[in-house]
C-alpha cells in the first residue's frame, strides 16, 4: 500500500467538499468535447482553494486532465494560481515520460536480444494509445510483464544493462506473492526502475487466470524508432480495472485509473463490448471490469452503454455517492468502507470456491508479509514525493 503524505491530514480536516466536486467537473469536461464552453460563461470565478484542487489532482494522477479540459472552460473558472501549477505538473510529467520512453528502449533491446517474451505495462506507451499521446500521466518507472516460467530469466537480462534489485523486493513476498520485483539503475542524477511482473494483481483481489494470454495478446507500436509490445486493447480495460480494484482494497485515491477505464472502453463498439465482457469472464475478472466500469460512471457520468447497463449491479450496496468519494477522496473520515471480504466475495463473483482460493492466498501472503516485511519509517520529501527507508513509494509515479 502507498504511504500516505501530509497532503491527506490536510484534505481531510478541511473536508474540501467544493474542490472534490471542481476536480470532478474539469474531468468530464474532458470527457466531453462535444459540451459547449460557451454555455458556462456566466459561471463565476470560482473560490476553491488552488493548493487543495493540486493536491486533490496530484494524489489522483490527474492534473494533465484538468489543464487541458480549463484549455476549453470560459476565462476566470480556474481559481488564480492553479493554471501555473497545472502548467508545471505537465512539464514534469513531460521530463519525466520522455526518460521513460528512453529507458523501455534500452529495455526492449536487451530482452529481444535475449529472446525473452514480454510486454510494456501502463505508462507513456498505454496513454499514447488511449489519449494520442504519451505525457498524460506522470510514469516514474517502467512496468513490463513476463511469463513466470521466464522471470529469472529476465532479470538476468536486466541486470547486464545495469538494473538491480531493489531493496526489500528481494523478499519471498514480493517475489512470491506480489509476483513482481523493483530493479533500479542509478544513472548520474537520476534513477531508473523497472518493476519487473509475473503477476497482475495484489493478494486479496482475483488474479487473471492465464497471465500468458496478456503476452499471446499483445500489440506492437512504434516509438522513437523502435518497434515495441503493448497489451491489447481489452487487455488495457482489464489492467486498468484491475488497478481501480488494487486502489480500493489499498483505500487509495484512483481517479487516474478510471479515466484509463473510460477511456479504454469508449473506443469499444458493442459487439467489441460484449467481447471484452466474455473475455473478463474467461480470465475470472468480470466483476473486477464491472467495478472498474461502474466507477468511471459515477465519477464521469454513466456512458449508457452496454457495459455500462451491466456495471450498475456491481457493490450495490455502495451508493453512488460513496462510491465516488472512495474514488476520488478516500482520505474521508465519513466514509463508512465495506470489509474487504465483502469486497472480494462480490469479485469473485459469489463463487465459494474462488473466494476461499482467493481469501486463502491473501491470507498466506499476509503472513509471508509479517515474517519477511518489517515496517518502514517515512520520510517526508520536498515536491509531494514519500520516501521510505528500505524501500520506495511515490505519489509522483503511476503506479
Amino acid at each position: 500500500m502507498a504511504m500516505q503524505d501530509g497532503s491527506y491530514e490536510r484534505l481531510r480536516a478541511a473536508g474540501c467538499a467544493d474542490e472534490v466536486a471542481y476536480v470532478q467537473a474539469c474531468l468530464r469536461l474532458f470527457f466531453a468535447p462535444g459540451v459547449d464552453p460557451a454555455a458556462q460563461a456566466d459561471m463565476p470565478a470560482p473560490t476553491v482553494s488552488a493548493a487543495h484542487v493540486a493536491d486533490i489532482a496530484r494524489l489522483n494522477k490527474v492534473g494533465v486532465f484538468m489543464l487541458k479540459a480549463l484549455a476549453r472552460a470560459p476565462a476566470g473558472a480556474a481559481p488564480p494560481g492553479l493554471p501555473g501549477w497545472l502548467d508545471g505538473y505537465r512539464r514534469r510529467t513531460m521530463s519525466m515520460n520522455a526518460a521513460c520512453i528512453g529507458d523501455s528502449v534500452a529495455i526492449d533491446r536487451v530482452l529481444r536480444d535475449r529472446r525473452v517474451d514480454f510486454v510494456f505495462l501502463k505508462g507513456p506507451l498505454q496513454q499514447h494509445r488511449l489519449y494520442g499521446e504519451h505525457f498524460m500521466k506522470p510514469s516514474g518507472d517502467v512496468d513490463i510483464l513476463v511469463s513466470p516460467a521466464r522471470f529469472a530469466e529476465a532479470r538476468a537480462a536486466l541486470r547486464t544493462i545495469g538494473y538491480e534489485v531493489a531493496g526489500k523486493s528481494r523478499s519471498v513476498w514480493w517475489v512470491r506473492f506480489l509476483g513482481e520485483q523493483h530493479m533500479v539503475r542509478e544513472d548520474g542524477a537520476r534513477a531508473s526502475t523497472v518493476d519487473l511482473h509475473h503477476r497482475l494483481q495484489q493478494p486479496g483481489s482475483p488474479s487473471p487466470r492465464d497471465i500468458d494470454g496478456f503476452l499471446r495478446r499483445k500489440r506492437e507500436v512504434e516509438v522513437a524508432g523502435a518497434v515495441m509490445p503493448i497489451i491489447s486493447a481489452a487487455d488495457t480495460l482489464l489492467l486498468s480495472s484491475i488497478s481501480v480494484a488494487k486502489a480500493f482494497f489499498n483505500r487509495e485515491p484512483c481517479a487516474g485509473y478510471v479515466c484509463d477505464v473510460r477511456a479504454s472502453a469508449s473506443r469499444l463498439s458493442e459487439a467489441e463490448q460484449q467481447m471484452v465482457l466474455d473475455h473478463a469472464a474467461e480470465q475470472g475478472l468480470a466483476d473486477t471490469l464491472l467495478l472498474g466500469l461502474r466507477a468511471a460512471d459515477v465519477l464521469l457520468g454513466a456512458s449508457g452503454t452496454l457495459l455500462s447497463d451491466r456495471a450498475a449491479r456491481i457493490l450495490a450496496r455502495i451508493g453512488n455517492a460513496d462510491l465516488f468519494h472512495m474514488v476520488i477522496a478516500p482520505w474521508l473520515a465519513s466514509l463508512r468502507w465495506p470489509q474487504r471480504r465483502h469486497v472480494l466475495w462480490e469479485l469473485c463473483g459469489h463463487e465459494p470456491v474462488r473466494y476461499l482460493a482467493e481469501a486463502g492466498w491473501a491470507a498466506s501472503a499476509d503472513l509471508s508479509r509479517r515474517i519477511f516485511e518489517r515496517p518502514a519509517a517515512v520520510a517526508p520529501a520536498p515536491g509531494g514525493t514519500i520516501k521510505i527507508a528500505g524501500g520506495t513509494a511515490t505519489h509522483a509515479s503511476e503506479r
